[in-house]
């Protein structure tokens, strides 16, 4: 997993965290939480209604998804464009647009209890990677998911397929060299 969604159960168990993962849960819990998270909110409240919007206008869509890209980017990057090269992310808009694959992007908004966290550790060997910018509390993953691999990277960010291909394609396939 790139990332991993691990949304605290806010019950006042975030004691249990390390340094690291109690600096996240504060990010997530502070002042600017609302407007980090906002796009999930409405992707999971209205999905289809979102989607209607967007596939009806090529300049609404560029805008909402550049705007998830500056929020979620290499957070050590000024714009999106300097995290990911202006083309890269045209095409990843266009794809969207062409594909009028917008809404199938973001069902798991909507069809996902808690925004895509599963509610039972299925067992499965799981590596996680995780770059700038993203808010993966370990304690959680560990608690959802086998954790085998837990790999943090100082560049990158949540784009990280497009942003630092190098370093997740490597992590990638270490983690499967583990498993023969």
């Amino acid at each position: 997993m790139n990332g991993p969604i691990t949304i605290p159960s806010w019950d006042g168990g975030e004691s249990e965290y390390s340094p690291e993962d109690q600096a996240k849960f504060e990010a997530m819990t502070g002042q600017d939480s609302f407007i980090r998270y906002d796009y999930a909110a409405v992707q999971s409240g209205h999905p289809h209604s979102l989607a209607v919007g967007l596939h009806d206008s090529p300049a609404g869509l560029l805008t909402w998804i550049v705007d998830l890209f500056r929020r979620w980017t290499n957070p050590a990057k000024a714009l999106p464009e300097d995290a990911v090269d202006r083309d890269t992310l045209l095409t990843n808009v266009s794809i969207y647009w062409y594909t009028r694959s917008f809404v199938s992007s973001i069902r798991l908004y909507g069809e996902s209890n808690s925004w895509g966290v599963p509610s039972v550790n299925s067992g499965v060997p799981t590596a996680a990677a995780v770059f700038p910018g993203d808010m993966s509390i370990r304690k959680i993953a560990e608690e959802r998911h086998n954790i085998v691999r837990w790999t943090e990277f100082d560049r990158g960010g949540h784009m990280a397929a497009m942003e630092a291909p190098d370093l997740l394609t490597a992590d990638i396939r270490e983690f499967f060299r583990s498993l023969r």
